[in-house]
Parts: structure tokens; C-alpha cells; sequence
């Protein structure tokens, strides 16, 4: 089994049938290999597929033709029950918007997913609490997320997204909803966070200047991965 690479995706295809003759095809034959560690950014225009792509990455979506492999496993053809747990395990999400959950508390937010994934209410919450002091809102763990600000509901989100300790992460336009002096010091910690945990990550962005921070700079065009 090849390790070396956290994600790899090869001749993926997607199309989205709007009905006869109007079909879309947003991805023809998408490659792409992430190793681990690394942190790649996904530049491209609105409409141009990014989101289906993260969401196949992820296992959220399947593609008509083509491979998706996480650490090495061709999870393209598996069982739902496999991608799902897969995905629980392996993988760790992060939108534009937060979507915590309002009726719970930060540090509460945190420790679901792990407690869906068999971890204990002790573990969780120690792990929680860590993540929660690395971004700097241990003394906020407790509030809801109507009493956090945008960046802190995003800081959180990022918790969120590491609590089961994925070895990829997919982020979506991660700090597109905030203003621009936040976003760059949410993304700043964000690429802290990612570093320290020692995992990869796919970040699609219309930030040039984030972008810049990454390892490497992808873009989407005519359905095609290359070279930013």
C-alpha cells in the first residue's frame, strides 16, 4: 500500500445531468496527489467545480468515472458504510460557515464528533479543551456559539473539523465570511493548527494572498487540475 500520499485523485469526472440535452460536466479527468503534510491551496472561479471536488475528496459525493485513494486505499467503489466511517476517521471538513451546532457549547461542539466516533466523554473533552487552548478560546469553551464572533465561531469550527484527528483536512473557502484583517488571522492560525497536528490539507480559496501561504497553488480550469 503506497503512504506517501495522504489524497490522490486520478481521471476523475463529474457531470451533472440537468436534463435532456443539458448536461454539465464540471471535472474531466481531474488528477491530483496531496503527500502528507502538506498543505495545498485551490484557486478558481465561482462555478467552477471546487466544491464538487472537495466534496468527492471527501467522500460526500462520487464521481461517474475515476479514483479517489485516502492514504493509500482506492476507496472509489466501497460500501457507503465504509466511505462513511472512512470519512469520519480520516477526514476532517471546514466551510465558509461554520454550521456549529447553536444549542450547544463551544467545547460541546467539539467533543460530538468524537463521541459519535466511539471516543470517550473524558478523552473527548480533553482533546476538545486542547484544541480549544491552541486557538486561543480554552476561556470561551463553555459559550454558545451566538455569543462568539464570527472569527471565534470559525476558530471553532477548525476544533471541530480536528477533533477525530483526520489525516486530511478539506476546507472550502474556510475564511471567506469574515473581513479581511480576520481572515488573515483566522488563516494564520488555521495553518498553525494543521502544522502542529502534523496532518495534509486541500484549501480552496479566492484569497491570492493566503494562497501564497501554502505549499503549493492549484487552479481549476475546464475541469482540470493544474498548476497555479
Amino acid at each position: 500500500m503506497n503512504n506517501e500520499f495522504s489524497l490522490e485523485l486520478s481521471k476523475i469526472k463529474k457531470t451533472y445531468n440537468l436534463g435532456k440535452p443539458n448536461q454539465v460536466t464540471v471535472l474531466k479527468e481531474a488528477d491530483l496527489q496531496i503527500k502528507k503534510g502538506e498543505v495545498v491551496g485551490l484557486i478558481a472561479p465561482s462555478g467552477a467545480g471546487k466544491s464538487t471536488l472537495l466534496h468527492i475528496a471527501g467522500l460526500l459525493d462520487t464521481a461517474q468515472s475515476g479514483t479517489v485513494k485516502i492514504g493509500g486505499t482506492d476507496v472509489s467503489r466501497k460500501s457507503d458504510e465504509i466511505r462513511t466511517n472512512l470519512r469520519r476517521q480520516s477526514v476532517g471538513f471546514i466551510y465558509q460557515f461554520h454550521h456549529l451546532l447553536p444549542e450547544f457549547s463551544a467545547v460541546d461542539n467539539i467533543m460530538l464528533p468524537q463521541l459519535a466516533n466511539g471516543t470517550s466523554h473524558k478523552d473527548a473533552k480533553e482533546r476538545a479543551m486542547m484544541l480549544l487552548e491552541k486557538v486561543g478560546l480554552n476561556k470561551r469553551a463553555h459559550h454558545r456559539p451566538s455569543a462568539l464572533s464570527g472569527g471565534e465561531q470559525q476558530r471553532v469550527a477548525f476544533c471541530r473539523a480536528l477533533a477525530n484527528k483526520p489525516q486530511l483536512l478539506l476546507a472550502d473557502e474556510p475564511t471567506g465570511n469574515l473581513d479581511p484583517a480576520t481572515s488573515d488571522l483566522i488563516f494564520n492560525i488555521l495553518m498553525d493548527l494543521v502544522k502542529s497536528e502534523g496532518l495534509s490539507a486541500f484549501i480552496a480559496t479566492h484569497n491570492m494572498e493566503l494562497a501564497a501561504k501554502m505549499d503549493r497553488i492549484l487552479r481549476l480550469d475546464q475541469g482540470r487540475i493544474i498548476a497555479a
